[in-house]
């Protein structure tokens, strides 16, 4: 990469100077003042005690004696900053490379060889696809594919909880209320079985005697024990976890394993049970760990409970285990929501104790909530909202507002869901992952820019472009005639890869729609100051690959934030 030119070239300059130092480049905010810049000067003339411009001036003095071509010049700024100007030959090639090998851009291989397993989404069968699970699906799918762009193998997984009370609490509803219709399509079964959860779950805080029947339920659930719950849960469980699979369907989401809470608890009590006195201990016959021997502002956890059931934490145990010994990842990442920051903590406390080696290979991600502008959480159709309802309703709202009348039934519907999804994604991905997130679905869907489905429009107005010019092929090699003037187009094209390096060493995708978005405007602003393909424009042929370039970009963009690029929109 140019950085690495750039900072070898400084780094000889220091040497013949007898000075050494760490060179750190940036972008200027103000891309006149040229396409990187350094404080080096600044740094060593403190230590050296010179003046910083001085030490400047020396420094471009040996840059200048083995000027590289892809630097046009250098130039040293205000007091001491020294800017690079990158060549017009740089951007050209840089142009050329991206239309030739369009699949290739934005991709590297800085972690060639790793193996990296990232969890994700984590939905309980019995229970709704809420918006937390949406919000993990969105981050992790963009995470497992920004670490791929990045050159690792990732294996997509998902820890799903089908044992423990929400389960029980389900099963009580439908012993009590009636299970759905099996003929039912297996999304509507699964909404009814969460409307008997949620029915269970108030029995359950409302009243000492159902708490006391739907704690026998779980037990029994455990224990597989009684024929009638064993039907309920079986079916349950098939019916959910089928309606889970729609939903990852429209997010685009494939996953390699899939964990359950039902087998790792056997694989985690295991591990307690091996380890009890010198790491967990029993106390009024359950078994805890005591955290805040390890981590002072940890609290102590039960693993095992007085009744032999084991906890969440017993179960991460087991699926960590299950993980190492399946796939042997250098790094497993978990992704959840805040509320799990203070478990996790535990978990991996216990961990460095039991496998340390385990433990330094783990990396847990959170993020904020989600909460509408509007402040209900319900959807359009009255009811509370769910992960899976919200989704719906965006796409929704897309076919009403957004998809062109004139297009046939079965294109309106493709369009709009691919443009709903990206909508919404968007919407999560645009911030820190550690932020909370005000969805407002009316701006989610705008065109006048911060909206996946501005970005999405973008891309199609290029790839019309292209269409209109009559290039079947948008893959050659031209160079624009003398005088021509590279513009603040090709000079953020160019940044896609630190971009995308930058998103990996941080696991952040929103600096890839950060990015995305100040791309989308610059191409906007250059299609509405160019006349591209009048037969006059001498630069016709060299517009016509930028333009393909800037597309590719943008599509491979949206393609790590989990967003498809519809062909029309």
């Amino acid at each position: 990469m140019i950085t690495e030119t750039i900072q070898s070239g400084v780094t000889k300059a220091l040497q013949s100077l007898g000075l050494e130092g760490d060179i750190r480049l940036e972008h200027p905010a103000d891309l006149s003042h040229g396409d990187y810049s350094t404080n080096v000067a600044f740094v060593l003339a403190k230590k050296e005690g010179e003046n910083p411009r001085a030490l400047a001036e020396k420094i471009c003095v040996e840059l200048n004696k083995n000027l590289p071509p892809e630097i046009e010049k250098i130039e040293i700024a205000g007091p001491g900053f020294i800017n690079f100007y990158l060549s017009k030959i740089f951007f050209i090639e840089r142009v050329n490379y991206i239309t030739a090998k369009p699949d290739e851009w934005g991709t590297n291989k800085m972690l060639a060889g790793k193996k990296i397993m990232v969890e994700y989404t984590d939905p309980n069968p019995f229970k709704p696809f809420h918006i937390g699970h949406l919000m993990t699906n969105t981050i992790g799918e963009s995470i497992a594919r920004i670490t791929e762009a990045n050159g690792a193998t990732v294996v997509r997984a998902n820890y799903q909880g089908d044992v423990g009370l929400h389960v029980a609490k389900a099963i009580y509803g439908m012993l009590k209320e009636g299970g759905p219709d099996g003929m039912l399509p297996a999304s509507l079964q699964a909404e009814i079985i969460g409307t008997r959860y949620s029915w269970g779950s108030n029995e359950y805080d409302t009243n000492e005697e159902t708490k006391k029947e739907i704690d026998a339920i779980n037990k029994k659930i455990y224990e597989k024990s009684d024929s009638e719950i064993n039907i309920l849960y079986e079916h349950g469980r098939k019916v959910t976890l089928e309606a889970f699979e729609e939903i990852y369907k429209l997010l685009g989401t494939k996953f390699v394993h899939y964990f359950f809470e039902s087998d790792m608890a056997v694989v985690g009590a295991q591990i307690v049970k091996e380890h009890t006195g010198p790491v967990f201990e029993e106390s009024d016959g359950a078994i805890v760990f005591y955290a805040e021997r390890y981590n002072p502002k940890l609290n102590p956890r039960v693993f095992i409970t007085g009744a032999g059931l084991p906890t969440y934490e017993c179960k991460e145990l087991g699926l960590t285990k299950t993980k190492f010994e399946k796939e042997n990842p250098d790094l497993s990442i978990v992704i959840t929501a805040i509320e799990q920051d203070n478990y996790m903590k535990v978990v991996t406390t216990a961990l460095s104790v039991i496998a340390p080696d385990w433990a330094s290979r783990m990396k847990h991600i959170t993020h904020g909530m989600m909460r509408l502008t509007s402040g209900k959480m319900s959807s359009r159709k009255g009811n509370i909202i769910t992960g899976e309802s919200i989704i719906r309703d965006s796409i929704a709202l897309v076919a009403e507002k957004v998809v062109e009348r004139e297009m046939s039934g079965d294109d309106k519907k493709a369009i709009a869901q691919i443009v709903g999804v990206a909508a919404l994604k968007y919407s999560i991905l645009k911030s820190s992952i550690g932020s909370d997130i005000v969805y407002d679905p009316e701006k989610s869907i705008s065109f006048e820019g911060d909206s996946g489905p501005y970005l999405q429009y973008t891309a199609v107005r290029a790839q019309s472009i292209i269409a209109k010019a009559g290039n079947s092929k948008i893959i050659q090699e031209v160079e624009p005639i003398e005088g021509y003037v590279i513009t603040n187009l090709e000079k953020i094209i160019y940044g896609f890869e630190e971009v995308v390096i930058h998103a990996k060493e941080e696991f952040q995708p929103h600096h890839i729609t950060t990015y995305l978005t100040k791309l989308a405007s610059e191409f906007n602003s250059f299609y509405a100051n160019t006349k591209i393909l009048v037969d006059d424009n001498p630069y016709k042929d060299y517009h016509l690959v930028l333009v393909s370039a800037f597309y590719i970009t943008m599509r491979n963009g949206l393609y790590l934030l989990g967003i498809q690029t519809p062909e029309k929109m």
